[in-house]
């Protein structure tokens, strides 16, 4: 089983033996035992000794990943049984699931080749005894411009599923404890990232060390990895925020999810189990402070006014929040020692929820790329092992975030012709059935360089 290093008086960590000129430290099976018999707490150690302990007990990993958010996790996940040994630092860990809580607003799109990577690393059962919401049909209009997605337009059960954030962490966090190979810290902070090209050395903020040969960074769109590395990035605001809002409405449970474009910036509905739902407003900076910052009684008949009538009557806000859009790419993934994946390489336009699939595709092509390079005997922290990882997802990626720029610059220029394009071109969408498939599986995944953990395949053995 996966160790849990918990970040508390009763830390877990090494006793170290002085044998004449070596020092050596107790085997891994003696590691639970004796850590609840040691009296004296590591983490209330004057400064001094705690930082010549931590150079004692540093520990050493093939593979340290900062960030065990759902990217993060579901690389430890893939890299479970590998033979490698994976180190996992988290800071702040999902709360407990419960059925009677109310949704989170964070919720994510998951496309049936991000589903197929959930699965075939064992975390699906954790996902589905929790709840999420599959969806068959997609809707996207304007106007006079109509295209409605089917799953059994092109075969297929479903087009995804609307998982909250938090329940799709949770999954990936339960599988990761039954793999002996990867240990993951949670909650502790990070102190400081000495990058090195042949070995990264981190700080924790209770005092431990921890070395891996390859750094990853799974830290987020302002990750410190990616600084402490030296990786630039090319990055610009679009001027909008969004609305999130989770709601109970008055359908019961829904297997669409709609898109409608305004000037203003489209408003999207993503369904969840029973007659809630969680709804995107996109807006000026201004008009989304102010609808945030109304009282929920004023702001119901703001969305009621706002939103088609496909919307329904919306009973009751439960949550809101809002956040700027923002895109960013790093200029590369990788160099010798470490690579980027999720919002740590990209941050793409939620317009069409891809943010977290391409980040899940990132963490199975990196596994892949890891697990044949030990396999073959080969430096998994070298600069070419790590560039066949590139090559896999930062031309997809790019192709990804180019489509919802060219989406969100069209369906926001309000000139007439433009207009007149828009509009025909999702008739046209919904009349070509070529075209209509092809749209349908870029979205789910379908297409496409895909790692193989996305075409249900297992990368062991």
């Amino acid at each position: 089983m996966g160790r849990r290093h918990e970040c508390s008086d009763s830390v877990a960590y090494r006793v170290a033996l002085w044998n004449s000129a070596s020092l050596c430290v107790l085997p891994r099976f003696s590691f639970a035992c004796l850590r609840e018999r040691l009296l004296l707490p590591y983490a209330r150690f004057p400064e001094f000794v705690r930082s010549l302990l931590g150079a004692v007990m540093t520990e050493h990993y093939d593979v340290v990943v900062i960030g065990g958010g759902m990217v993060g996790a579901a690389l430890g996940c893939s890299l479970g049984d590998s033979g490698l040994r994976v180190a996992i630092v988290e800071d702040s860990p999902p709360p407990p699931f419960a059925a009677d809580q109310p949704h989170d607003l964070r919720v994510s799109a998951i496309s049936i080749a991000s589903a197929s990577i959930i699965k075939t690393i064992g975390a699906w059962g954790g996902l589905i005894s929790r709840r999420c919401c599959p969806f068959r049909r997609m809707r996207v209009w304007e106007d006079r411009g109509d295209v409605e997605f089917r799953s059994e337009d092109i075969n297929e059960p479903l087009l995804g599923y609307i998982v909250e954030n938090r329940v799709i962490q949770l999954a990936l966090l339960d599988r990761l404890e039954q793999f002996s190979n990867v240990d993951v810290f949670c909650p502790v902070k990070t102190k400081s990232i000495d990058y090195r090209a042949d070995g990264s050395t981190v700080e924790l903020e209770d005092g431990r060390r921890i070395e891996g040969r390859l750094l990853v960074a799974a830290d987020g769109g302002f990750s410190r990895v990616r600084q402490a590395a030296g990786m630039g990035v090319s990055a610009w605001d679009y001027r909008q925020h969004a609305l999130v809002l989770t709601v109970e409405t008055g359908y019961v449970q829904q297997d669409i999810t709609w898109q409608r474009f305004l000037p203003t910036g489209p408003q999207a509905f993503l369904p969840l189990d029973g007659p809630n739902a969680s709804l995107v407003w996109y807006h000026s900076p201004d008009e989304v402070r102010r609808l945030k910052e109304l009282p929920d009684e004023e702001l119901l008949p703001e969305v009621a006014a706002a939103f088609p009538r496909e919307l329904g009557d919306v009973t009751r806000i439960v949550s809101k929040g809002s956040f700027p859009l923002k895109r960013q790419h790093a200029l590369n993934y990788t160099k010798e020692g470490v690579a980027l994946i999720g919002d740590a390489a990209h941050m793409i336009h939620p317009l069409a929820g891809q943010g977290v699939n391409i980040g899940l595709l990132d963490a199975a092509a990196l596994a892949q790329v890891l697990v044949s390079a030990h396999r073959e005997g080969k430096d998994i922290g070298a600069a070419r092992t790590l560039q066949d990882f590139e090559r896999m997802r930062r031309r997809n990626n790019l192709l990804m975030m180019t489509t919802m720029d060219l989406f969100y610059r069209v369906f926001g220029n309000v000139h007439l012709p433009v207009k007149l394009f828009r509009n025909i071109g999702l008739g046209l969408a919904e009349r070509i059935a070529p075209a209509k498939k092809l749209a349908m599986k870029y979205a789910m995944g379908l297409s496409g360089e895909l790692p193989r953990l996305a075409r249900g395949e297992a990368i062991l053995g």
